[in-house]
């Protein structure tokens, strides 16, 4: 009986809950969206999807025959989740295109679909449609030196290449960037790199003139080096001009969204459009008082941000932007409040139905929490009070100001600090206090100048603008690497496991998004997920797909390098899955406690009460078969490139040629025993896709 009373009256809680909550409801319709997206891409194979749906559809069935808001409030989550798992799940197998089988060198003719200059690496980058090729994937992506560039290449341009051509590789080791997921998406089946000089067949067509590529080729030329690579990150969002230097001290510093097109970048040309805009209505009278110049200021500012969009390259980031921004102009023009979460939630929710694999990717995480952080913090009833408008002086208007610029700069690395450490293993420590200076710096000085210079430009007046553009570039270049010069500027951390990160990301969303008390709830999966992730040892043992490179971690903490000759983008790999910088890792030839040879290294290490015996060949020279074998035998790990012989019988594992085509790249826990691999128990489509391969005879470039 107790038991039977307790029921209505924990339902009436609950109802009465969801009553102080109504207004935050429509605010988890994205994320139960996502949370179906999410679904599928942890789950491994069709029938856990299918499952998915099924499970989330019987919650809707539940939420039918529950009576009042908690029923509703369940069926419209079961309906989303199932949406959401379903829309992704089509849009994987929308995108199918055939992925290149094997490397191959390969001689074909190609239409331009799209150019990207590295000027800073000194390449093209160029994204083509293969003609008459059957046995090549039907868009691929290749990089070429800007010496092998003709004259006039452009989008809609006919050439001929010579290529070395690969699949779209998976991550090295596990935790690693994957972009052989990306590039399925992108419907990208083969990247590589040209062996000749392009020869230009048909250059393209007047009217498919790259006006994004001739404006940064415009502006590196009047700001040579990174000044120019950022300026045209700025105007255009091409970044192949900034050194990687300078790139890893913006991202040290916590200023690399600055370089990438976003809301900041989409927000301040829709703003000066529609106070240009506005300005110059408002001083003809009888324009004031017949036309809503308001109303006429926010169509001038979408038209500046759909064409910033198209200028920029209409990627999927500052789409996002532009459609946010646009939001917030419909809402300025009903005189409804510029920016709320609900806002934020519809552009959220548009995103992920158009573009429903983005959910996975660092860039819609990182945009849409600093949004909706800033967003939820500006919210506030206690916030409001600090923020809003008062009758003070001037030092009294700048102290808050910058108060409140440094709360929600904190606020923001706050939020953005495990999508940071899951996706880069890295994050930057003072990303907050450089932003003070960084985002006012370029928002009201640096865009500005470099607007007022291409302007000028068109009566050939601009050489003082550029020069004022140039200068504060230095400044914001000198910020950013003053900031990761500084002790502590960044925090590393290995591998995270998805559990914390989900729990992290359920906690803050939860704390977020409420307004009554049961938000705190959040506080417990928030603080889980963080001591978990912190928790979690970093991996004593990284091999990369190809066994050719290997990362152990020695007893004092570091990281040694198996090969000398890895580069820079492996040992970042590296670096990062192991929880050190990249130039922390030391050679294991070097070390003390390891014996090498230049065939073969052996290193005792301690781990779980025990010495662990990890052996790795070194070249591709073979080593004497009975050394070799008495060598596994001693050995608890043996790692190569090539594949061993039955008989080499290591005490644990063997991870050769053989073993590690099956597993990709391997992560080891000594004192654990664990052993984490690329490839798991899932089928998602650019796991196994469709493949084509052109006969050997093609691949060693014979034209048919």
């Amino acid at each position: 009986m107790g038991a039977g009373r307790g029921f209505p009256k924990g339902r009436d809680r609950i109802e009465r809950w969801l009553e102080a909550e109504r207004g935050q409801l429509p605010l988890w319709v994205p994320i139960a969206f996502g949370a179906g997206i999410a679904g599928w891409f942890l789950l491994g194979e069709p029938r856990h999807w299918a499952g998915l749906i099924v499970l989330a559809l019987g919650v809707t069935v539940a939420g039918a025959i529950l009576p009042g808001r908690a029923g509703r409030a369940l069926l419209l989550a079961g309906l989303l989740v199932a949406a959401g798992c379903a829309a992704i799940w089509w849009r994987a197998e929308q995108v199918s295109a055939p992925v290149l089988g094997r490397p191959v060198v390969a001689t074909f003719d190609a239409a331009v679909l799209r150019v990207d200059s590295l000027s800073a690496r000194g390449l093209v980058r160029l994204v083509l449609a293969p003609v008459g090729r059957a046995d090549l994937p039907p868009r691929l992506r290749v990089n070429v030196e800007t010496a092998d560039v003709p004259p006039g290449l452009g989008p809609g341009a006919s050439i001929t290449l010579r290529a070395r051509l690969v699949p779209p590789p998976g991550p090295s080791v596990p935790g690693a960037y994957d972009f052989r997921r990306v590039a399925w998406f992108d419907r990208l089946g083969a990247t590589g790199k040209a062996l000749d000089p392009v020869i230009l067949r048909r250059a393209p067509p007047r009217a498919a003139k790259d006006l994004r590529a001739a404006l940064s080729a415009h502006i590196e030329s009047r700001l040579p080096g990174s000044a120019g690579g950022i300026a045209s990150a700025l105007a255009t969002g091409d970044e192949g001009a900034i050194s990687e230097a300078d790139s890893e001290a913006m991202r040290r510093a916590g200023l690399a969204h600055l370089l990438s097109v976003s809301g900041l970048h989409v927000t301040a040309v829709t703003g000066a459009a529609m106070l240009g805009v506005l300005r110059l209505l408002a001083l003809s009278p009888w324009l004031a008082l017949r036309i809503r110049l308001p109303l006429v200021a926010a169509g001038a500012g979408a038209l500046a941000a759909i064409g910033y969009t198209w200028l920029t390259g209409g990627q999927v980031p500052t789409i996002r932007s532009c459609v946010a921004a646009l939001l917030v102009l419909v809402a300025l023009s009903l005189g409804r409040e510029a920016l709320t979460l609900r806002l934020v939630a519809a552009g959220a929710m548009l995103v992920l139905l158009l573009w429903p694999e983005s959910l996975a990717g660092a860039s819609f995480q990182l945009s849409f929490t600093a949004v909706a952080a800033i967003v939820a913090l500006h919210e506030s009833p206690y916030m409001r009070r600090w923020f809003e408008a008062r009758e003070e002086g001037l030092a009294g208007r700048l102290a808050r100001g910058a108060g409140s610029l440094l709360l929600t700069g904190i606020l923001v690395e706050l939020a953005l600090m495990p999508i940071g450490l899951f996706h880069f293993h890295k994050g930057g420590v003072y990303g907050a206090l450089a932003n003070i200076v960084a985002i006012p710096l370029t928002t009201f000085v640096v865009m500005p100048l470099e607007a007022l210079a291409l302007v000028a430009d068109l009566v050939g007046a601009g050489a003082p603008f550029w020069w004022l553009t140039g200068k504060a570039m230095t400044l914001l270049l000198w910020i950013a690497h003053a900031v990761a010069a500084a002790p502590g500027s960044v925090a590393v951390l290995p591998g995270m496991p998805v559990g914390a990160f989900a729990g992290m990301i359920a906690g803050g969303l939860w704390l977020g998004l409420w307004r009554t008390r049961i938000r705190l709830a959040g506080l417990v999966p928030l603080a889980v997920g963080a001591l978990w992730a912190w928790a979690t040892p970093a991996p004593d043992l990284l091999v990369t797909g190809d066994g050719r490179h290997a990362a152990l971690r020695m007893p004092d903490g570091s990281f040694a390098l198996l090969r000398a000759r890895a580069g820079d983008f492996t040992r970042a790999v590296l670096g990062e899955n192991g929880g050190v910088e990249a130039d922390a890792l030391a050679l294991l030839e070097n070390r003390p406690d390891a014996r090498c040879s230049p065939d073969l290294c052996v290193a005792d290490i301690a781990g779980g009460r025990r010495l662990w015996r990890v052996a790795a060949t070194r070249s591709a020279y073979p080593v004497a078969w009975r050394d070799l074998v008495a060598v596994c035998a001693a050995s608890d790990v043996v790692v190569s490139e090539r594949r061993l012989p039955r008989a080499c019988r290591p005490r644990w594992l063997r991870l050769d040629r053989a073993t590690l085509a099956r597993t990709g790249g391997v992560a080891v826990g000594f004192a654990s025993g664990t052993v984490r691999t690329v490839a798991g128990a899932y089928h998602h489509p650019w796991l196994d896709p469709p493949t084509v391969q052109p006969p050997f005879s093609a691949a060693k470039g014979d034209r048919r």
